[in-house]
């Protein structure tokens, strides 16, 4: 009995809680930790200028000597951190889009129109994601800055140069394109809820109670999603361009951080056990 309490102490202390069932089941998809970082993320890229304005008011008072906050450079380190080791986990998120896109052809969506929106998607993330891991890896220098072009008889090949902020630059035009198409997804989707909607509600039929919250769910579904590309589309629009269209990172910030919270709130109902 001795070891049962002191061994067994912590986990009788801590009741069962469905809530830390979620979140381990959420986290360990590779969706749902990609989700949980951005969060995390956008939250530290927030305090930076919050705490760096703090420390400015606090030198105006003499309570400190320098307006540069230490903890907002430390935060700003980590969100960096964060961020790159989302990119680095996304080295595998093209198998999801290939598998898709070859379910796509077998398992149809309902319209001809959502299925060539689909397609379309598909075929953008194939060129997102191979001009995001060449940048990855030659913003890190893992790559040089220009590779061999192999050819068969010649004696010397051409080059490919390599600059990492036109890679980005193009990773981000593709994800632009992802984003468009699905905000025209979403419309769609809305018209086929509508739809839904009057059919179940002919002949002045009344819902029962699991019709009726499925239909709320799809539609906070929708707008949950319709949130997340509010947020998305600004950042892939300024990231697209050369110059941007933001002088100010809050408004990346801010968007990111809507975007984040949106994304994480729709995976984590679409994850939750009935």
């Amino acid at each position: 009995r001795v070891t049962d309490v002191a061994l067994g102490s912590f986990g009788v202390a801590i009741p069962p809680s469905e809530t830390v069932n979620h979140l381990v089941r959420f986290l360990s998809t590779w969706s749902g930790s990609d989700k949980f970082f951005g969060v995390v993320q956008y939250t530290l890229k927030l305090l930076v200028p919050f705490l760096h304005f703090r420390a400015r008011l606090q030198q105006r008072v003499g309570l400190s000597k320098t307006g540069v906050s230490p903890s907002a450079l430390s935060l700003a380190k980590l969100a960096d951190l964060v961020g790159d080791a989302k990119m680095l986990m996304r080295f595998w998120g093209l198998l999801p889009i290939v598998q898709w896109m070859m379910s796509l052809e077998r398992n149809p969506p309902p319209t001809k129109r959502l299925q060539n929106i689909e397609r379309l998607q598909g075929w953008s993330m194939l060129g997102y994601y191979p001009f995001e891991h060449l940048y990855y890896l030659r913003a890190h220098d893992i790559i040089p800055a220009t590779l061999p072009l192999l050819a068969l008889g010649v004696p010397k090949p051409a080059t490919l140069n390599l600059h990492a902020g036109k890679l980005a630059m193009w990773s981000t035009r593709f994800w632009a394109a992802y984003v468009v198409l699905q905000i025209a997804h979403l419309w769609e989707d809305r018209g086929l809820l509508i739809q839904k909607e009057r059919q179940l509600k002919v002949g002045n039929k009344r819902l029962d109670v699991e019709e009726k919250r499925d239909l709320e769910n799809k539609w906070d579904a929708l707008l949950n999603e319709l949130v997340v590309n509010i947020g998305n589309l600004p950042l892939a629009i300024h990231w697209s361009l050369q110059k941007g269209i933001f002088t100010n990172d809050i408004w990346t910030t801010a968007f990111g951080f809507l975007a984040a919270v949106a994304s994480f709130r729709g995976a984590w109902n679409a994850t939750a056990l009935p």
